[in-house]
């Protein structure tokens, strides 16, 4: 490891948020490579508790993760944010910004939120994220909140990253129940019906629940649901609890290392490093007889 790379591990390690964000961008920029480099990403002394929240789009998860926010610090819990926007199809950049989001923290020195582009990602996940969630394991980070784009059939991934993970819904959402509960099914640890005081909330919240209950492929343990009222705050003490009691439960960080979530990761990964030589591949097409050079 380069004197440089071993100085800003040793910052965020000691909690330096600047030192954090370039660590963020240099995992961005080198992909796996950057693990050579930083090993110990491999084997943090402590892990922070990864919740996801995920859901179709307009279902309100960044308002309802800027809430969380501030109750988590009523608690004095220190809280990371990678929220992961659609990639604009041009510069495969985040099309919106962290500057955009949860504004109410900026300043907090213990709330960091980095925006991250999904890169085209089909899993609602950008394979960076893979290697970002585990620099806030180093940096001391006791929650981090992961907001992926919609969810559905195909965009599963944030199974293999979270601990426990929360889909988001809407009462408007009723029409769609059957189409997103197999895929939902798979993922759900926690369902949460945002924008509870709209109109047929309560009738969307009994519908959704007995859709589950009938679905032969449910859990034995039925899958708790919570509304929830951003205006009012209605439901994020639940939100809150049932995390705090899924923190205490020792099979989280067993799950974290099992052999499933490694090699999810590990595929995920190379997926990433091999899209990123098709690109580099194909940049010296200029012309139809350039097809060869490639081929």
């Amino acid at each position: 490891m380069s004197a440089q790379k071993s100085e800003l591990l040793k910052l965020t390690k000691a909690g330096d948020l600047q030192a954090l964000a370039r660590l963020l961008t240099v995992l961005e920029r080198e992909g796996p490579a950057s693990l050579r480099h930083f090993p110990d990403l491999l084997a943090p002394s402590r892990m922070a508790f990864r919740i996801g929240i995920t859901g179709p789009p307009g279902a309100g998860k960044s308002t309802l993760i800027g809430k969380l926010i501030g109750e988590f610090r009523k608690l004095g819990k220190k809280v990371g944010v990678i929220a992961v926007d659609p990639s604009s199809p041009f510069t495969k950049g985040a099309v919106l910004g962290d500057r955009i989001r949860y504004s109410e923290h900026f300043g907090d020195p213990d709330v960091f939120i980095r925006s991250l582009g999904t890169r085209g990602s089909l899993g609602g996940l950008s394979a960076s994220a893979y290697l970002m969630v585990r620099a806030f394991d180093l940096a001391g980070f006791d929650i981090v909140l992961l907001e992926t784009v919609g969810v559905g059939q195909s965009e599963l991934e944030i199974m293999n990253v979270a601990d426990w993970v929360a889909v988001v819904l809407v009462p408007e959402s009723g029409d769609g129940i059957q189409g997103m509960k197999a895929g939902l099914l798979e993922i759900a640890d926690l369902f949460v019906v945002n924008k509870g005081d709209r109109p047929g909330a309560d009738q969307f919240l009994r519908e959704l629940d007995a859709a589950l209950k009938l679905d032969p492929r449910a859990p034995s343990e039925p899958v708790e649901i919570i509304k929830v009222t951003g205006l009012t705050g209605e439901g994020l003490d639940q939100i809150v609890s049932r995390a705090e009691a899924e923190m205490k439960k020792p099979d989280w960080k067993e799950r974290r290392v099992s052999p499933d979530r490694l090699q999810a990761e590990a595929q995920a990964l190379l997926r990433h490093q091999v899209e990123r030589e098709i690109e580099a591949r194909t940049r010296v097409i200029e012309k139809p007889e350039d097809f060869l050079k490639v081929f």
